[in-house]
């Protein structure tokens, strides 16, 4: 049986957790007309929580005190990385389009960068800097098409306002995670979807009308079910667990796998062609990526630590 190192392990989880939000963002898009953005986001934290809720209640249990004590961080992180950066993200893909959306979250590594260094005076390597531009030029890449001139034609709106407060909000929620308190990461997740819910319960009761008039739709149900599932409960467990491994940078530079992946399923679910701009953008984005792991572990990729 093949065991990978944790490091390898978690480079792999993370090229999964960014698949599976690229999928959030398509069918956040896709159903962006048929589901208003609150109530979209109270369902999917709402059927995250009723699926990890019985799989946690022993480990709640036991971290009760620990979650008690650490209840303040706890909050932030959920209202960041659970209510917020959601929030956010549905509302703004309802005015925007998808490759400005994948434009400002490309600047989510950079901004976890700049967080670091000014709550925890992490200052980052030249290496990590380089990996990053590297992986943002990727994804600049693949947004433009290859074609500076495509530059002129980006033109941000409200959504993109919208888009630009979750990617602010995953910065903070990433290098935040390294205060996170010493509990189950079941424990973590139920209460965290928990914050989720709570907070999306006001904001959805303002979509009270565009409910009322709301066709539940298979296409609905299954979307509902698809953002309740995988880009919730395995996904934030995955990215989770990535952060522990290698770290808030680290991690958080793997967002630029995001547009690359976007671009792979909209070839396949919706018959968008792929070209040559993708590949280009492909080989910078997985270079910087190894760059920054390159320079993380001291110009070798180290064995794993136990």
């Amino acid at each position: 049986m093949i065991r990978l190192r944790p490091q390898t392990a978690a480079y792999a989880m993370l090229a999964l957790v960014m698949l599976l939000w690229a999928g959030n963002s398509i069918v956040a898009r896709a159903v962006h007309g048929d589901i208003p953005p609150f109530l979209l986001a109270l369902l999917r934290w709402t059927g995250a929580l009723l699926v990890i809720a019985p799989f946690a209640a022993r480990q709640l249990a036991g971290n009760r005190a620990a979650i008690a004590r650490h209840w303040p961080i706890i909050l932030l992180l959920g209202l960041l990385g659970v209510a917020a950066f959601n929030a956010f993200l549905y509302s703004g893909l309802r005015y925007t389009m998808a490759s400005n959306a994948m434009l400002l979250q490309a600047a989510i590594p950079a901004l976890v960068l700049l967080v670091d260094f000014l709550i925890f005076r992490v200052r980052a390597a030249w290496g990590a800097v380089l990996g990053v531009a590297l992986s943002i030029l990727g994804v600049v890449t693949i947004v433009l098409q290859g074609h500076l001139t495509a530059l002129s034609q980006v033109a941000f709106n409200r959504g993109d306002a919208l888009i630009l407060c979750a990617v602010v909000a995953w910065a903070f929620y990433t290098s935040l995670l390294r205060l996170r308190p010493q509990i189950h990461a079941q424990s973590f997740l139920a209460v965290t979807f928990a914050i989720g819910v709570l907070a999306m319960l006001p904001l959805a009761a303002t979509e009270a009308a565009e409910i009322a008039a709301m066709h539940w739709t298979p296409r609905v149900i299954l979307a509902v079910l698809y953002v309740a599932l995988l880009p919730s409960v395995l996904a934030y467990a995955l990215f989770n667990a990535a952060v522990a491994t290698l770290g808030p940078a680290s991690a958080g530079q793997a967002i630029t796998l995001m547009p690359l992946f976007g671009a792979l399923l909209a070839a396949l679910t919706l018959g968008e062609q792929l070209h040559g701009y993708h590949f280009a953008g492909m080989t910078l984005i997985l270079g910087g990526i190894v760059v920054s792991a390159f320079v993380r572990h001291g110009g070798t990729i180290a064995p794993a630590q136990s």
